[in-house]
């Protein structure tokens, strides 16, 4: 009886270690410094507010189960704090602002989240330059509930303002929409356009995020439908559509099919009101061809 118990307990230790082994979840750890730099766009050249420098920000892309880990230096002038939308546990220290000179570290458990998120700075002056894409891949050995995608790409749609924003500033009717931080041709200044290259029969994976703070945005990519496979990180039943409708603050993740004639293709982004818009460009890569 005795041996049969000992037998029992060393068979649940090794289930155990054994889950642990093949769970693949990690501990992943991510370096934010919040710092300013200079940006030329709308004809004029500005200082904003930026993590790591870039406009949009780093992207944090990690596995279901995950344990992420973000450590924020705030290099800038203001003290500013970081929300993670859409997380659904608690994060301990989330409210809690960064003073310049000083850092602070997320601790981020994953539990049921999976798909698309995004992370900004909680100030809404802050807000529009300091954001990126939370990406959260399935787990080791988990596969996604539609066709594997050729590659897996992430659209953030922007705003940008003519004014310096600061502490205390908040601000009012953006000036003009990017993608990806393009605002493409539309505004006359030679700003560049966010091109997206595929291949002939690829099939793309694109993680949508509407980081414009008051507008509902509308995205299209000329003639080409979409199939929305998730929505503010969790699986969606499969929908067909020419163009999408976003929420502030909302993701959706679709699949592109580069199924059209090789060439060029707008895709576009405005807001529902119509007021503005912004363009980039779908480029198939044996392509030569004229817009369409």
């Amino acid at each position: 009886m005795a041996s049969q118990k000992q037998a029992f307990i060393l068979l649940s230790v090794l289930f155990f270690f054994n889950s642990l082994l093949f769970s693949g979840a990690d501990d992943v750890y991510y370096e934010f410094i919040l710092q300013e730099a200079e940006f030329t766009k709308l004809c004029s050249t500005k200082t904003v507010l930026t993590v790591n420098g870039s406009f949009p920000g780093t992207e944090i892309r990690v596995r279901r189960d995950d344990s992420v880990y973000v450590n924020v230096h705030n290099q800038g002038r203001f003290a500013v704090s970081i929300d993670w939308e859409g997380v659904e546990d608690s994060i301990d220290g989330a409210n809690e602002l960064i003073q310049p000179g000083r850092n602070f570290t997320y601790e981020i458990e994953l539990d049921d989240e999976i798909g698309t998120l995004w992370w900004h700075a909680r100030s809404a002056w802050a807000r529009a330059t300091v954001h990126g894409a939370f990406v959260i891949l399935p787990a080791a050995g988990e596969e996604y509930p539609f066709p594997a995608p050729t590659s897996d790409l992430t659209i953030i749609l922007g705003e940008w303002f003519r004014q310096e924003l600061t502490e205390g500033v908040v601000p009012g009717q953006a000036d003009a929409y990017t993608i990806n931080g393009h605002l493409g041709e539309t505004y006359g200044c030679n700003d560049t356009s966010y091109e997206l290259q595929v291949d002939y029969q690829g099939l793309y994976l694109l993680r949508l995020i509407n980081a414009v703070a008051n507008e509902t945005m509308v995205f299209s990519i000329a003639q080409h439908s979409i199939t929305i496979v998730g929505r503010d990180a969790s699986y969606a039943r499969r929908s067909f559509s020419t163009s999408l409708t976003l929420a502030p603050g909302q993701t959706l993740d679709v699949l592109l099919s580069a199924n059209q004639n090789v060439g060029q293709y707008y895709i576009t982004a405005r807001p529902s009101s119509g007021r503005l818009n912004t363009t980039g460009i779908i480029h198939y890569t044996t392509s030569t061809g004229p817009l369409i």
